[in-house]
């Protein structure tokens, strides 16, 4: 019976072990037939050894990616009245600082909220490039403006760098700024931008969105491209359809031979991205900023204290004799041309030797003329005249300039601003109609426009729409008088403010403004 038990046992299993194989035949003869049936005459593919494929670009490329870095910047955004992303009023044209945006990366140009905004802080990137070994880096100033942190991080490197701003070119969009990475660093090679011919190919390398060590190639789509922003006059652009994007900012434009030729800057955009048209400054306008802020820490340019309409009318000159020159709408009181002689109705014709044909040929010769240097200038008026004028420090004709016909794009020395002072604050004179609409009815005073992050004044409690009253008991009137009294501090001294500050509406719809005294000792570094 055992025996009988272990056959039946032994076919059973037999039987089990033919029907697996006959199951997994029958799947292996059908998954052969089933491959030979898809391709019988097909050869596998297979991958050559790597190749390197070299041409221009990649060589390029290779060359100067050590050289380019990302900049991170940690901005505190103020309460800000954010404007229609359509730009111009209703049935106007576009403002033109909405339609050329700059570029760096998580700038607020691109969020549509309407209505202001409260303090956050927030980051962006940009990108620069390394122009020292000693690890100085040029980029764009709106990259880092108002941060209260900058780091750099190089190529190949994820050590984040704290950067120290040596000094900044608002009117060109220029930043210098210096790292420490413990050893020598890689600089770019400087390129001269007046041998830049339209049709020239064009490189970008930066960080757009953040995406480190992007390389894109287009060509030169024209030269010295003025695009009539407010407040950047000086600037002239070379245009290149090289996709540029957010975060590009302060990132090298080179030529086919990777020699720099231009810091990109700016974007034409109806996307918030590349649509092929970007603008980048001449290096040779970005060497001149950069020997300067190198040398003393900031750039001084030439002004005479003009004004003129940025397109000269044809017409206008035709019916005074000429048809080259530069019109003089109004002349500033106080400033080297009012004391040279200068008139409304004027036509500058030369500018210390050089002929003028235009408004920009001007600017360009004076802001490059050296403060205090006395030059010759031919002007035609009721007759022809050669005077004598001393150029002076664009930045101070600029703050000295309170009349309101020296505002907007149009004139050579801008607008009513802002003066900025070492406490870390700007401030501007109260007029009459500052005076109505804050209903504040006190005498003297300058308001305070703004108050920059970490500075002394932030520090002490300053309040942007403060009204400052006093300094050291000293009365104020004007702006000229907070800079007069700044002049005569040293650091580490105590100094005391005197503020009036809003503190609400009363009935009736007065405003009531409350005496604040705030004091604080100057810090070493201003």
């Amino acid at each position: 019976m055992k025996i009988l038990k272990t056959q039946r046992s032994l076919a059973l299993l037999v039987l089990i072990v033919g029907v697996v194989t006959g199951v997994a035949l029958s799947q292996s003869m059908k998954a052969v037939k089933a491959s030979a049936a898809v391709a019988p005459d097909a050869t596998p593919l297979t991958i050559p050894d790597p190749v390197q494929l070299s041409n221009s670009f990649s060589k390029l490329a290779k060359e100067v990616e050590p050289s380019v870095v990302q900049v991170t910047s940690t901005i505190e955004q103020k309460m800000v009245q954010r404007r229609s992303p359509h730009g111009g009023q209703q049935g106007g044209q576009p403002d033109a600082d909405d339609f050329f945006r700059r570029f760096f990366g998580g700038d607020p140009f691109g969020d549509n909220q309407q209505g202001p905004q409260r303090p956050f802080k927030s980051q962006g990137t940009g990108s620069g490039f390394v122009v020292d070994s000693h690890g100085y880096i040029l980029t764009n100033n709106h990259v880092v403006d108002g941060a209260t942190k900058v780091q750099v991080q190089l190529h190949g490197d994820q050590t984040q760098y704290t950067a120290k701003v040596i000094g900044t070119d608002p009117e060109l969009d220029l930043a210098v700024l210096k790292i420490d990475a413990g050893h020598p660093l890689e600089p770019v090679k400087i390129g001269n931008s007046d041998g830049i011919q339209v049709g020239d190919w064009a490189v970008a390398i930066g960080s757009p969105f953040g995406l480190d060590e992007t390389v894109t190639a287009g060509i030169i789509s024209a030269k010295g491209r003025d695009l009539g922003s407010t407040g950047h006059q000086l600037q002239r652009f070379l245009q290149t359809d090289a996709a540029i994007n957010p975060g590009n900012s302060g990132g090298p434009l080179l030529d086919i031979r990777g020699q720099v030729v231009g810091v990109n800057t700016m974007i034409a955009t109806s996307s918030g991205a590349s649509d092929g048209v970007g603008f980048a400054l001449p290096i040779n306008m970005a060497v001149t900023a950069y020997n300067q802020i190198i040398k003393t820490g900031k750039v001084s340019r030439g002004a005479i204290g003009i004004l003129f309409q940025r397109q000269q009318n044809p017409e206008l000159l035709k019916a005074y004799g000429t048809s080259s020159g530069v019109f003089v709408s109004q002349v500033t009181a106080g400033t080297p041309a009012a004391k040279a002689g200068l008139k409304e109705g004027d036509i500058v014709k030369s500018f210390n030797g050089k002929p003028v044909a235009n408004g920009d040929e001007l600017v360009a010769l004076v802001s490059e003329t050296p403060v205090g240097a006395k030059v010759p200038i031919t002007v035609r008026g009721d007759k022809t005249l050669d005077l004598t004028i001393e150029v002076a420090d664009r930045a101070n004709i600029i703050a000295g300039n309170t009349g309101e016909a020296a505002a907007g794009p149009d004139s050579e020395e801008g607008g009513e601003q802002s003066q900025s002072v070492k406490f870390g604050i700007s401030v501007r004179a109260l007029r009459a109609e500052d005076r109505d609409s804050m209903n504040f009815t006190a005498t003297g005073g300058v308001l305070v426009a703004d108050v920059e992050s970490n500075s002394f004044g932030e520090d002490i409690g300053l309040q942007h729409g403060d009204v400052l009253m006093a300094i050291d008991r000293q009365a104020i009137n004007s702006p000229a008088d907070v800079k007069k009294i700044a002049a005569t501090l040293k650091p580490g001294q105590a100094v005391a403010f005197k503020v009036l500050r809003s503190a609400g509406q009363l009935q009736g719809g007065g405003a009531q403004w409350t005496p604040v005294f705030l004091a604080g000792t100057l810090p070493a570094a201003q």
